[in-house]
């Protein structure tokens, strides 16, 4: 065995020391520093080389002294005056203090710059209450962080914090790139993982107002969401009230799997289904996805809770007409259920509270009005004519396509036909097993690229009722997917205006960018996966309450949101108001929340004609062409 030499002890101890940062260096230096100072100082005393010419002495403290300035700073030396043997001490004093600050000065710029790029990680603690923690990092993150700060703008400070696996100057930077306005709100990014939980605590989740939790954009996304799910609720440090989770599962075989980890304390969003029954319901209704997006985002009308005593011992039917500026959809009754287009008899008891769309919470205010001045000669109690067989043509593939055509079989009639072109060749292989479960249609496949022109002319899609533009993720990424369903958008106008023939299509867009770059083509739907999901999202993670009211208005067994000719309540050409209309729809067991007028039907800057929650006192004059929004069974 070697044997340990002091020599060996000495600089195992040097490298310990060395090795617990700048702060044990500078100590270290601290002390090298005063031992030169003393044994110089007491030298120059012990041997009287501090006697000045007329015999006295400067004494040993006065030396310390000037040893300390020496070694500070060398030019003080300059001025130095007395024996050899003096001057030689004090030239050692400071040669000493030069290389002894020297290195002070460099471990204290290393130590400093150790520090920023510390900051730069993203690595301190959050010290934030009541604030919106987001974990993880895709390109929802970007709409989320911008619907929270629209609902923030009434909030005097307002804070999101996010933690993902990225660095925290180019989240930062990113962010700030897409949401040019944080306006009150505080941004606050940390770089760690979302399922460590250590890196948890850094955000501080325990004392946050909200947590959502964005899926990477990974395969094994669902995996990843449950573990962060499970992170935050069975953390040691997990605080006793229950959290206000909200996530998004993409496969719905994992759905139980999240709801046994996250139990009462997550709302979950499941992004497919979502995407898939938003997809069936808006193609064959031009303008629906308008409105979707209309009641999820924060820049219009949303849906609010309020209790209102003044409507308590009436019914639902009569509180329809009760406010001029709002637009009642249903009732959340005492023990918390949750009920859209309750039976119009239904009697409000103390403890319910109203469904409302509204501007703002402040703002659902009960009118007061007598005298609605409702045209009851022109209600009209027309019944749509139901639609015959109706043909589908589908252009390009993803993991949704066979959960839209299951959507669509809830909605038409039998006899239906579906079309799927696409250039994957295994969709006939991954659709073939849901399609013995359809009752109202069959399902055609043909191997094809929809980006050529020759393609979509041979399909003839004027012969179609709907068509549906699927984005190709699963075989290109975003941009390549977005581009060539924009490809595909462009030749379907061009087909529309050279037979002069228009029709609705139903386009997905993963990057609503590329939205704003397609509405030149004049198209009035689209699909933007990551939008519609990111603002269910955040108004999840505002109100809790709202996720039982999504999932009954997306659910095809309850009621839903439809567009019907306005013929079907009142006199076409004739003046009414919005009160006439709310009273010829209660009149037919719905709900009237808004109209879409066809000579706005191309502008986007009119919301594609789409007015949601109008006044109830305006007046207008409805044409052929133009649909009620209402909410109905069927």
């Amino acid at each position: 065995m070697k044997r340990i030499t002091y020599s060996h002890r000495i600089r195992y101890w040097f490298d310990n020391t060395m090795s617990k940062g700048p702060v044990a260096m500078i100590g270290l230096l601290f002390v090298l520093s005063a031992l030169l100072i003393v044994v110089i100082s007491l030298l120059v005393t012990l041997f009287g080389l501090d006697r000045l010419e007329d015999g006295s002495r400067i004494g040993f403290v006065q030396i310390t002294w000037m040893s300390l300035m020496r070694t500070l700073d060398a030019g003080t030396m300059g001025g130095d005056t007395g024996s050899w043997p003096f001057l030689l001490a004090m030239f050692i004093v400071t040669l000493g203090g030069v290389f002894i600050v020297s290195t002070l000065i460099g471990i204290l710029s290393s130590g400093i710059e150790g520090k920023i790029d510390e900051l730069r990680k993203g690595r301190s603690f959050v010290v934030e209450e009541g604030h919106t923690v987001i974990l993880g990092w895709s390109t929802q993150v970007f709409s989320v962080v911008s619907e929270l700060v629209t609902a923030n703008a009434n909030q005097k400070v307002a804070c999101i914090a996010i933690l993902a696996d990225k660095d925290k100057i180019e989240m930062e930077d990113e962010i700030k790139s897409r949401v040019l306005d944080l306006k009150n709100t505080r941004l606050v990014c940390r770089t760690g993982s979302t399922i460590d939980l250590a890196d948890l605590e850094i955000v501080n989740p325990h004392a946050s107002r909200a947590i959502i939790i964005l899926a990477p954009e990974t395969e094994d996304a669902d995996t990843h969401t449950v573990k962060t799910i499970l992170a935050i609720t069975n953390n040691p440090n997990r605080r006793k009230e229950p959290y206000h989770i909200t996530a998004e599962i993409r496969d719905p075989d994992n759905l139980e799997a999240a709801r046994l980890v996250g139990k009462h304390e997550v709302e979950l969003i499941r992004v497919d289904e979502l995407i898939s029954r938003i997809t069936a319901q808006t193609c064959r209704q031009s303008g629906l996805s308008v409105v979707y997006t209309e009641l999820l985002d924060f820049g219009g009308d949303e849906i609010y809770f309020k209790e209102e005593p003044g409507l308590v011992g009436k019914s639902f039917g009569d509180a329809l007409l009760a406010y001029e500026s709002s637009s009642l959809i249903g009732l959340q009754y005492k023990d918390g259920r949750v009920q859209l287009l309750p039976p119009i008899e239904t009697r409000i008891q103390t403890g319910d509270r109203i469904i409302a769309i509204s501007v703002d919470d402040d703002t659902i205010i009960l009118s007061g009005l007598s005298d609605l001045q409702i045209s009851s000669s022109l209600i009209r109690n027309k019944i749509s004519a139901e639609n015959g067989p109706e043909n589908t043509l589908i252009l390009g593939w993803n993991r949704r396509a066979p959960s839209i055509v299951k959507e669509l079989d809830n909605y038409v009639t039998p006899g239906s036909r579906v079309t799927i072109v696409s250039q994957n060749d295994e969709m006939q292989a991954h659709i073939q097993c849901d399609c013995d479960t359809l009752q109202n249609q069959t399902v055609t496949f043909e191997t094809a690229d929809t980006t050529k022109r020759r393609v979509l002319d041979s399909l003839n899609p004027l012969s179609f009722n709907h068509v549906i533009s699927l984005s190709a993720s699963d075989l290109h990424d975003a941009q390549q997917a977005d581009a060539r369903s924009m490809i595909t958008l462009l030749h379907l106008r061009d087909i529309a205006d050279q037979h002069g023939h228009p029709f609705s299509i139903v386009s997905e867009m993963l990057d609503v960018r590329n939205r704003e770059l397609a509405e030149v083509c004049r198209a009035d739907d689209f699909i933007v996966s990551d939008k519609l999901v990111s603002l269910m999202m955040s108004q999840i993670a505002e109100n809790k309450s709202l996720a039982p009211v999504f999932e009954e208005l997306f659910d095809p067994e309850g009621a839903e949101l439809y567009l019907k000719p306005c013929d079907n309540y009142i006199e076409l050409g004739e003046p009414v108001n919005f009160y006439t209309i709310v009273e010829a729809a209660r009149q037919h067991g719905e709900i009237a929340i808004g109209f879409r007028l066809k000579s706005e039907s191309n502008n986007p800057e009119a919301s594609y004609g789409v007015h949601v929650n109008p006044a109830k006192s305006l007046s207008i004059t409805f044409t052929v062409e133009d649909k009620i929004i209402a909410l109905a069974q069927d």
